[in-house]
């Protein structure tokens, strides 16, 4: 998935005491942007650091800053052990087990804790900040791993191998990517690790930020993949001589849906001025209606888009918040509950249930193609020569495997809650694992859709010398000229699917169509 959206990144990325935006945080996680404090930021930064120091100070305990953790709250540190209870808590929480997270994964945790703590509500000191965004600037990444996080008290195991890395200590990967310990990439850097004081430690590992993280990349991502979904669907209902008038603006404004009105506009649009659907506009036309996976396209497609948009105000949100357990408020810290996952753990799953059904019907609609008792006079399976050739029928069977497996990864981790830490946190969130599922949702809906791209390709190939729109033929001439060649005997396939899925993921399927018609809604 790190392929997709491959823009432009800016130089640099300010972060603030607002909120990061959705472009800055896909700019620093996967374009590699360097990163800078603004001055607002560090003054209040320094505020905050100083009201902790006067809490350190007092002989009353502040939990957090002169206590232990979790079922441990109780313990009064004295002064001379907290830089240690510091370190025992980031090294005892870098816990994680399992492969390696994603790079674009620990660069936007990263970027979203610095932006918690540029808020000035978490008492750190302003060189621990500082020494965060430098290693975001220099490209210096933890190594993060796939299991340790229940999505409350934050992504605790996750951030814990970030704040590793600051003290100089545990495995990270420089900017080309080489495993090193963080004590030698912080040296060829110039950087010096820090030793965290009262408070840092916990500051640095209490946030939402792997799941949110995750949540903004992948609807970042299904808003590309959606609109291309909408591509892939207008060239199947041209290829299955299908008709457009079901998506008539009229007919959408009597069940006024947002998305749905969005992308019957986008089909409309798409199949607009094509041979092949003008073929049978006549009264001889023997059609009533279309079956549900191509009439309904906008029905589907569109609660999907109102889901992620959803989602979108939920990210929002979560952008603006300081999460973190205890707060600095004023001139005293409080305790609360703001580092639950419950509202970005439920979207997350929400939307693997939008990357599933989206998939679901793109893989009804390849299907048609295929069996000829559906596809209106197209050979079986689209193949050259029948029984000889096989022609797309694997690639159907590899989207309905897909398919099975996005079905599965719809089932929800949010409803689950194992409790931990001596039943003090009694209710978990499992938002990261809800997180980590989705993002595996998004690449699968991605390979169903390029199939369904291929497939009506061909199709539309078949039915010369009918023309296709502009639109869609500049999606066929685009895979033609990456190594996707059209109708023939049989062939390697798996290459062929693989280069369409490059060119969904990267947005050119999208791109080739917008050269055509203009922005697709």
């Amino acid at each position: 998935m790190e392929r997709m959206q491959s823009s432009q990144a800016s130089t640099v990325v300010d972060v603030g005491v607002g909120p990061v935006s959705f472009e800055d945080l896909v700019r620093v996680a996967r374009h590699h942007a360097r990163v800078e404090l603004t001055g607002e930021a560090l003054a209040a930064v320094d505020r905050a650091r100083a009201v902790i120091e006067t809490l350190a100070a007092a002989e009353t305990p502040t939990y957090g800053v002169s206590t232990g953790f979790g079922a441990l709250a109780t313990r009064h540190i004295p002064t001379e052990m907290r830089a240690q209870l510091q370190r025992s808590l980031v090294r005892s929480h870098a816990a994680g087990s399992g492969p390696e997270v994603e790079r674009e994964v620990v660069r936007g945790l990263m970027l979203l804790r610095l932006s918690t703590l540029a808020t000035g509500h978490t008492g750190v000191r302003r060189e621990t900040a500082q020494l965060m965004a430098a290693l975001l600037s220099h490209g210096i990444t933890p190594v993060v791993r796939e299991y340790g996080s229940l999505g409350c008290s934050g992504d605790l195991a996750p951030l814990s191998h970030c704040a590793l890395a600051l003290m100089g200590e545990g495995e990270v990967r420089d900017a080309e990517g080489t495993l090193m310990p963080a004590a030698d990439a912080l040296a060829a850097a110039g950087l010096e690790p820090v030793e965290l004081v009262a408070k840092e430690g916990l500051a640095l590992i209490n946030g939402t930020d792997g799941m949110l993280g995750m949540l903004v990349m992948a609807i970042t991502d299904l808003r590309m993949l959606l609109r291309t979904a909408d591509v892939a669907a207008a060239m199947s209902v041209e290829g299955q001589l299908g008709t457009d008038r079901v998506f008539a603006p009229e007919l959408q404004a009597i069940r006024p849906h947002p998305g749905q009105a969005l992308s019957a506009a986008n089909l409309t649009a798409l199949m607009a001025g094509s041979a092949i659907v003008a073929s049978h506009r006549t009264g001889d036309c023997n059609r009533v209606q279309d079956a549900y996976s191509l009439r309904c396209s906008p029905q589907v497609h569109g609660a999907a888009r109102d889901t992620v948009e959803h989602a979108a105000t939920v990210a929002g949100r979560e952008l603006a918040s300081a999460i973190d357990n205890p707060v600095v408020l004023g001139d005293d810290v409080e305790s609360n509950g703001n580092f639950h996952g419950a509202p970005v753990g439920y979207v997350l799953d929400f939307l693997a249930i939008v990357a599933a059904d989206v998939a679901s019907i793109s893989e009804r609609r390849t299907d048609r193609f295929l069996d000829t008792s559906r596809n209106h006079g197209l050979p079986p399976f689209l193949a050259d020569d029948p029984g000889v050739d096989s022609g797309h029928m694997i690639a159907q069977y590899t989207q309905a495997a897909i398919v099975s497996e996005l079905k599965r990864l719809a089932v929800p981790a949010s409803v689950d809650s194992i409790p931990s830490s001596a039943m003090q946190e009694d209710h978990v969130s499992m938002g990261w694992n809800a997180a980590r599922k989705l993002r595996r949702s998004v690449d699968g809906l991605s390979r169903v859709v390029a199939v369904e791209v291929l497939t009506a390709a061909r199709a539309l190939d078949l039915r010369a010398p009918l023309t296709p729109s502009p639109a869609t033929g500049a999606v066929v001439g685009l895979l033609r000229t990456h190594g996707i060649a059209g109708p023939g005997p049989d062939r390697h396939l798996s290459p062929e699917i693989e280069a369409a899925v490059g060119l969904v993921q990267s947005g050119a399927v999208l791109a080739a169509a917008e050269s055509v018609i203009g922005p697709l809604a």
